[in-house]
C-alpha cells in the first residue's frame, strides 16, 4: 500500500509546477479579459469564482495525466505503458474541461449559457492540452537528446579504444630491394614524403623527430598503410598521421598542416583538401 501511494506522490512532485502554472494561466486569463463574468459577485467573490475555473483544469488534468496511470499500473502491472499517447489524454481533458466549464459558469456563476459562452469555454480549455502537448514533445526531444549524447561518448570511447590499439601497432617499412627495414608502431610514425627516388620517414623516438631515407615508392607506402585509418594522404608527396595534427591553415587557396612540435608545414593540395578537412 505504501508502495503505491509513494508512486502517486512521486507522478505527483513530477507534474505538479506544470499543472499549477497551467491552471494559474487560466486564472489570470478569465480575471483579465472576463470572458463571461458573473455579475452578482462582488471582487473576493469574483476572485474565488475564477479560481474554481482555474481548479476545473487542474483536476481534470491530474485526473488524467496522474490517477489514470496510476490506476493503470497498480491494476495491470504487466503494463509498463501506462502513460495515455499525448493526443488522447489532451482529449480526454478537453472533454472533461469543456463540459464542466458550462455547468460551473451556470450553477455557480448564474452566467446564462449560449452557444458563444460554451464556444469561449471550449477555446479556453483548448489552451492546457495544446501547452501538455509541447510540453511532452519537449521532454520527448530531451530524452532523445540525452540518449544520444550517451551514445556519442559510448562511440567516442569505443572510437579511442580502437585508435589506442591501432597506434601501438607496429608497422615494417622496407626497401624495394628488401636491404632496410624500419619498424616502427604507428604511434611514432609522423608523416611520410616523396624524395625522388626514395620516401623519408619522420618518426618520433621518445621527445626528438628523426628521419629515415628509405628506397621506395610513396604509392607502395600508401598501399602498406591504407588499412590504417589515422594515415591520410594530404599531397602528392606526402602522408600525414592525423594523431599529429595540430590545425589546418587556410589562406586563400593555400593550405597547410600545422604538426604538433614540427618546425615545417605540410602542403595540402586542393584535390585533398576536403578530405583532409573531413578527417579532422
Amino acid at each position: 500500500m505504501n508502495n503505491k501511494i509513494n508512486q502517486l506522490v512521486q507522478l505527483l512532485n513530477e507534474k505538479l509546477i506544470l499543472f499549477v502554472s497551467i491552471s494559474f494561466g487560466i486564472f489570470l486569463f478569465v480575471l483579465f479579459f472576463q470572458p463571461f463574468p458573473p455579475s452578482r459577485f462582488d471582487f473576493n467573490n469574483n476572485l474565488l469564482f475564477i479560481t474554481g475555473l482555474g481548479a476545473i483544469v487542474f483536476l481534470s488534468m491530474f485526473l488524467v495525466r496522474i490517477i489514470f496511470p496510476w490506476l493503470k499500473k497498480n491494476n495491470l502491472p504487466n503494463n509498463h505503458n501506462t502513460a495515455l499517447p499525448s493526443y488522447m489524454s489532451g482529449f480526454i481533458i478537453l472533454a472533461i474541461s469543456s463540459v464542466a466549464f458550462p455547468f460551473y459558469l451556470h450553477y455557480v456563476g448564474s452566467v446564462s449559457i449560449s452557444f458563444y459562452v460554451v464556444f469561449k469555454a471550449v477555446l479556453i480549455c483548448l489552451a492546457p492540452p495544446i501547452i501538455l502537448a509541447i510540453y511532452d514533445k519537449l521532454k520527448e526531444f530531451k530524452q532523445q537528446n540525452e540518449s544520444l549524447v550517451t551514445e556519442k561518448k559510448t562511440i567516442q570511447k569505443k572510437m579511442e579504444k580502437y585508435e589506442e590499439d591501432i597506434l601501438n601497432k607496429s608497422i615494417d617499412f622496407i626497401s624495394e630491394n628488401n636491404a632496410e627495414n624500419l619498424s616502427l608502431l604507428i604511434a611514432e610514425v609522423v608523416f611520410i614524403k616523396s624524395a625522388d627516388n626514395y620516401v623519408e620517414i619522420v618518426y618520433m623516438e621518445g621527445d626528438h623527430f628523426k628521419k629515415k631515407l628509405i628506397r621506395n615508392t610513396l604509392k607502395n607506402i600508401e598501399l602498406q598503410i591504407k588499412q590504417y585509418s589515422n594515415f591520410i594522404r594530404c599531397h602528392r608527396t606526402c602522408i600525414v598521421n592525423t594523431h599529429y595534427i595540430e590545425r589546418l591553415n587556410s589562406i586563400y587557396n593555400n593550405h597547410s598542416l600545422i604538426i604538433r612540435g614540427y618546425d615545417e608545414s605540410l602542403p595540402v593540395s586542393r584535390q585533398y583538401f576536403i578530405k583532409v578537412k573531413e578527417a579532422l
